[in-house]
């Protein structure tokens, strides 16, 4: 009988009761809580770069937040990886806006810069400037980070970051989720690690978390009665949930270690079997300089083309 080999099943690492025991004993059993601020301030600890974390119920809310604090409506156009799973596209129809896919480049199996680029330019042509792109560093390899985000700056379009199987990854030694405008993170079941569900916002600055705050709990406006003056959202993370994150974070870089050496193993397994490879990560320092010098070329030779027309 053939026995399934599961994409990433959870791992506790011991201390997550001692965190869930402490909520049920001070009663924080709400979304809100000791936890949820440990865990926030443990995450923004682990990715650096001064980003500011807001716990969510799942990594689908915070894909949506994230465009909906981009300011993304209904009629807007929103630029989605093709090769991702439903939950990076589904929030863009959450907001009644389009999603335009575009496809993936060989090397890491994520968002073609080229191919970007040229949605960009048609919906541009076509009066229909897109409003956000979201890129998604797949099964945890980075996208194309230098080519993607200079593309977005070129056009003045933001990134929202899916870096929901992301945690842990790094580009230049720099931690996913902090590359965008917006992160996401994610610890479903299946991701490096969990909460059991559950997700974050990454935001650049402590304003944009609380603006996202406002609106993970429901949009309630400093009132002593309940008053709602925007459309909010309930994605807040529980206080006991964010206990098992805080357990599992502190065996986050024992997990990454544990799946780089299953990585390794398929590697060496499969070596002298023709017909099949195993994804790499292509990030190295010769291949980026190689690649990006190519990127360009190709870009100068379609911009001289444009001009020609």
């Amino acid at each position: 009988m053939e026995t399934k080999i599961w994409l990433s099943s959870p791992h506790m690492g011991g201390n997550e009761l001692k965190y869930i025991n402490e909520a049920f004993d001070t009663n924080w059993v709400a979304p809100l809580g000791p936890n949820v601020s440990g865990f926030e301030n443990d995450l923004e600890a682990y990715i650096g770069e001064q980003k500011n974390v807001a716990a969510l119920s799942s990594g689908t809310a915070a894909i949506h937040l994230g465009l909906v604090l981009l300011d993304v409506k209904a009629g807007d156009e929103v630029i989605c990886q093709s090769f991702t799973f439903s939950a990076s596209a589904n929030p863009i129809l959450y907001q009644g806006a389009h999603p335009i896919f575009v496809d993936s480049e060989k090397d890491t199996w994520n968002m073609c810069p080229i191919a970007l680029e040229e949605a960009i330019v048609d919906r541009i042509k076509k009066g229909k400037k897109p409003k956000a792109i979201i890129a998604v560093h797949l099964y945890g390899m980075p996208f194309k980070v230098d080519e993607i985000k200079t593309i977005a700056a070129q056009y003045g379009i933001p990134i929202l970051e899916d870096s929901a199987e992301a945690l842990g990854s790094t580009y230049k030694n720099q931690k996913c989720g902090t590359f965008g405008d917006i992160g996401v993170l994610s610890f479903n079941g299946n991701k490096i690690i969990t909460t059991s569900g559950g997700g974050a916002l990454v935001a650049s600055t402590k304003e944009l978390k609380e603006k996202a705050i406002f609106f993970a709990t429901q949009s309630r406006d400093q009132a002593p009665h309940y008053q709602h003056s925007e459309i909010g959202y309930n994605y807040r993370l529980s206080n006991i949930c964010a206990g098992i994150g805080r357990g599992q974070m502190e065996i986050l870089d024992k997990h990454v270690a544990l799946r780089r050496s299953m990585h390794d193993f398929y590697v060496d397994y499969f070596k002298d079997i023709d017909g099949v490879s195993v994804l790499k990560n292509p990030h190295r320092t010769s291949f980026r300089i190689i690649g990006f010098l190519l990127f360009w070329w190709i870009r100068q030779k379609q911009m001289a083309r444009q001009e020609k027309i």
